[in-house]
């Protein structure tokens, strides 16, 4: 009988997925237990702050090269945040495999948040913070969790105020990374034809290095929020 996906535990912790179809193409996500629910009264937006640095520099990599490391051979980098989770995902032939999660790994533990990068993204945070209040569609969400989740972090906004981002700094990231980017608050999941044995090793290699903490992320449930009806009138198309 054929296993339809194979699962396994590195020994920091980090819990891994493969799937084996027979395609040229492959694809791979970390997903982080970690969104913008996690972030402390002070730093709303901090979370998808985070995934806009990731991209910027690493230890040994310049904004160009990260981006570079897979475009060059046809590849594609892309990450997005949640409530609950942080992703960062490619797509790519299946023979840059190991590439691809070698650059994952690098990106997700080794990132250095220079703060000059940082003041470029908070000015595209901002544009993005602007941008969707003229989006009604896209606003009436936020609202809507705002009024049933009350004062809990899942009534904030992924994208956070535009005074909350203006106040973020570099230790605020730090902070929020080092508290949650965990290994074993990660699932690392793929889709490809690369054997099941190949797939381990190379994830032994390249995500087994990290160590694990103790301890274990705590969550806050939101408390009931009592029935409520309202709405808003709006001069909008």
């Amino acid at each position: 009988m054929k296993i339809e996906f194979h699962t396994f535990t590195l020994p920091n912790g980090l819990r891994v997925i493969h799937k084996e179809v027979p395609r040229s193409a492959s694809h791979v996500a970390l997903v982080v237990n970690a969104g913008s629910r996690d972030e402390l009264s002070d730093e709303a937006g901090v979370a998808h702050f985070i995934e806009h640095c990731l991209f910027k520099g690493t230890e040994k990599r310049k904004t160009f090269h990260i981006l570079n490391r897979l475009e060059r051979v046809g590849g594609e980098l892309n990450a997005y945040t949640t409530k609950e989770e942080t992703w960062i995902s490619a797509s790519f032939l299946e023979r840059e495999l190991s590439r691809a999660i070698e650059l994952i790994s690098d990106i997700a533990f080794k990132s250095t948040f220079p703060e000059k990068e940082i003041a470029k993204e908070r000015d595209v945070i901002l544009d993005e913070i602007a941008s969707i209040k003229d989006n009604p569609s896209d606003v009436i969400f936020d609202d809507f969790e705002e009024k049933l989740f009350g004062i809990h972090p899942l009534g904030r906004t992924i994208l956070g105020t535009a005074d909350s981002v203006k106040a973020l700094s570099r230790k605020d990231i730090k902070g929020f990374v080092e508290r949650n980017y965990r290994p074993e608050e990660m699932v690392f999941a793929s889709v490809g034809s690369t054997p099941f044995k190949k797939f381990k090793k190379i994830c032994e290699k390249y995500l087994g290095e990290f160590k694990g903490l103790s301890g274990k992320v705590q969550r806050v449930a939101p408390e009931p929020v009592a029935l409520f009806n309202e709405r808003i009138e709006q001069d909008t198309h």
